[in-house]
This record gives structure tokens, sequence and C-alpha cells, in this order.
């Protein structure tokens, strides 16, 4: 029996969304892949399903894994990791539903040196440099001590 073009499964090519971004040197970005309007510095890698909003910036040499979520207003410092399935906030929802204003939209900050586990959830919050982020982890405070922070919320494991 022939399989007719009818009965075939119908496939949609998934493209790289690439608009208005600054970039750096050396910088990968593997298909299929959403970044607008932010700025990726020199050597950075984008993982396949990510998405990179507006106002977001990415520093050198650091790595985000497939299936991430940088919103806007977040700026990740350089040599970092972010993990698979990282999810970045910047909406709490303080008035029960979404906010649709960009000014009312919160900053996240992340150092230098900072590595973030898969599937970790990062509220807007500041996180110095020399950290790391443990996989399933949700950061709802700022951290001002470098060491190793899991849990729900994230708390010290350890000092680095």
């Amino acid at each position: 029996m022939q399989n007719d073009d009818s009965s075939a499964p119908q496939y949609r090519k998934l493209a790289c969304r690439v608009v208005d971004i600054t970039c750096g040197q050396g910088v990968t970005i593997v298909e299929p892949a959403n970044l607008y309007g932010c700025t990726l510095e020199d050597g950075v890698f984008v993982g396949p399903f990510v998405e990179v909003q507006r106002n977001a910036v990415i520093g050198a040499r650091t790595r985000i894994q497939s299936h991430s979520f940088i919103c806007e207003k977040v700026t990740i410092g350089t040599d970092c990791f972010i993990g698979h399935g990282v999810m970045f906030i910047n909406d709490l929802f303080k008035d029960g539903h979404p906010t649709y204003d960009v000014d009312a939209m919160l900053k996240t900050c992340i150092g230098n040196h900072v590595s973030i586990g898969s599937n970790a959830t990062i509220l807007p919050v500041t996180i110095c440099d020399h950290t790391v982020i443990g996989a399933g982890a949700v950061v709802t405070k700022a951290i001002a001590t470098p060491g190793i922070y899991a849990g729900n919320p994230a708390r010290l494991i350890r000092p680095l």
C-alpha cells in the first residue's frame, strides 16, 4: 500500500527568530531559539528552545542550556552557566494578574561566575558573584554571600 501525501503527518518547521540583538564575537545560537532586543557579549552560547527577551544582557562566555527562559530586564554576568529549563521571572503578579507595563516589571541581576542548575526558578533578585544555585531551587530573595544554595525557597547549604 502506498503512502499518499494526504495521510502523511504534517510537520511545522521550527526556526530561529533573532531580531534586533546586539551580538559580540564568537556567539553560538542553536535553532530553534527566540531572541529579540537583547545583548549577547563575546563567546555566549545559547542552546535550543531558549527565549531571551528584550533588555536582557548576557555576559561574555556565559552558556545558556536548552529550554531556558530569560525574560526582560535580566542581566547575567560573565562566565556563568544557566542549566536546562531555568526560568527567570520579572512579574510577581502583585495585583493578581500579569502586568503589561514594562516599567512595572522587576529587574534581576546575576553576578559573574554563577552556575544555576536545571529547572531552577529565579525571581527578581540579585545573586552575587561565585554562587551555585542547585537544580530545582526557587530563589525568592537576594543572595549576597557566595555559596551553594538549594531548596524552595533557596537557602545556603554551604559557603564557597
